[in-house]
């Protein structure tokens, strides 16, 4: 028998699902999710290191902000941790710990990298790499009673684009899209093909949950479900408010992640890797740049940081920001001198061609961002010049500028060149489809 000492971890990801769950709160059925949450915890006011894929999994992986993990672009595109043994399957494998990776993982996989690179014991083959035989893939794994204790990352494609058709339970007349994106009948649309991905989502987690169960691992397994960033839609992925940043996270199984507690903690992906150190007892790697959650589990206290950071440097352009997040303030500064969108860094869909179609390639954007989030809560209105928020805004100054000294931000040398191998599209293009103009 294993011992109660040695959880095993379940890893079960998604990409650009934001909180558009139905654990909180929004019109989209994800039961078995919901039933997670009941079982689990559900962090509230959750938030990636960056509203892009692959920084954003190397940051939760690794522990560390992405620019200090050498995660500044796409895996695909020629982006590479600057170590893969600071990937916590490493930390794990030091404890006994076998691990075994099936579907996504986007950290490796590009010019500069492989998936082997990562270092897991087993890659699973898939004869597809669609979600469905993910989840088969997951079950037979567990159905096979792998030695334990084990950590299994099962990574999903869904809910990325393109989006399927909408199911009939997905009524398009009936769905809200994200606030930032104005609601039409092409909106809302495109919020019932997510919906129907969202669901094929749950469905697919729901059968890697159930073998789980099936197999007896369920008492003794700890599950981080989670996604890598806000949802596809324009101004939410690849950006710094809430709508990019804020992320669904429910974790379940020992160390007091039980009860269906709902936590309003601030918390970011950076914290799950010194958690699981606590919660195994292992020594802390130097590197790590988070905080534990396990106070907060075990109703220690209601709160364990009082700021968080945020990042983009690459995605499918180069669009450089950074911000700086507390309970009541958001501060985001640009560090390039464009005046206008990078359109490249939003992906095609229905909802981006009801902006285009209204010049929003011709909405002027600002340098400097400072949201007050008790009164302006989807960040809507830029308080950079407003009388009363100047102390607030000289305060989040200072502080996002001290750490990007404290972690030496490659942004305070200038602008950011690609690496040697990596790819970028013109900031000027029009769509992540294009090839890439850019080589490093």
């Amino acid at each position: 028998m294993q011992h109660a000492d040695t959880p095993n971890i379940l890893y079960l990801h998604s990409h650009d699902t934001g909180r558009y769950i139905q654990p909180y709160g929004y019109a989209i059925p994800t039961p078995n999710l919901q039933r997670l949450a009941e079982q689990g915890v559900l962090f509230r006011q959750a938030f990636c290191a960056a509203p892009t894929c692959s920084p954003s999994r190397a940051a939760l992986l690794t522990g560390q902000w992405p620019h200090c993990s050498g995660m500044l672009g796409l895996a695909h595109r020629g982006f590479r941790l600057r170590d893969y043994r600071q990937h916590w399957l490493h930390t794990l494998r030091a404890a006994g710990y076998r691990s075994a990776l099936i579907g996504v993982q986007h950290i490796a996989g590009g010019a500069n990298s492989q998936p082997e690179d990562i270092g897991y014991d087993q890659i699973v083959p898939l004869a597809e790499r669609n979600g469905a035989d993910i989840a088969a893939a997951a079950a037979r794994f567990l159905e096979q009673k792998p030695p334990t204790p084990f950590f299994l990352d099962v990574g999903f494609h869904e809910t990325h684009r393109p989006f399927p058709a909408p199911e009939p339970a997905a009524d398009a007349r009936y769905l809200r899209p994200p606030p930032p994106v104005p609601d039409t009948a092409e909106t809302r649309a495109d919020m019932a093909a997510f919906a129907t991905s969202a669901h094929r989502l749950d469905a697919q987690m729901g059968a890697v949950l159930g073998a789980l169960e099936a197999a007896g691992y369920a008492q003794n397994t700890l599950v981080i479900c989670t996604t890598d960033h806000g949802v596809a839609f324009p101004f939410c992925k690849c950006h710094l408010t809430d709508h990019g940043l804020g992320v669904m996270l429910l974790l379940r199984g020992p160390g007091g992640f039980a009860g269906g507690k709902v936590l309003d903690a601030m918390v970011s992906h950076v914290d799950l890797f010194p958690t699981l150190c606590d919660l195994l007892g292992l020594p802390r790697p130097a590197w790590l740049q988070g905080v534990s959650l396990l106070p907060l589990a075990r109703g220690e206290t209601d709160s364990v940081r009082e700021e968080l950071f945020g990042e983009v440097t690459y995605h499918a352009a180069y669009e450089p920001q950074r911000c700086i997040r507390t309970r009541r303030w958001k501060y985001i500064r640009r560090f390039d001198q464009r005046t206008f969108c990078v359109r490249p860094n939003t992906d095609a869909s229905l909802s981006r061609d009801v902006v285009l179609a209204h010049d929003w390639a011709g909405q002027p954007r600002e340098r400097e961002m400072l949201y007050d989030l008790v009164f302006d809560p989807q960040e809507a209105r830029n308080l950079v010049a407003a009388p009363q928020a100047q102390t607030a805004l000289a305060d989040l100054r200072s502080r996002l500028e001290r750490w990007m000294r404290e972690t030496q931000d490659p942004l305070l040398r200038g602008p950011v060149p690609l690496p040697p191998g990596a790819c970028a599209n013109d900031p000027d293009g029009v769509s992540p489809s294009e090839p890439p103009a850019l080589r490093g």
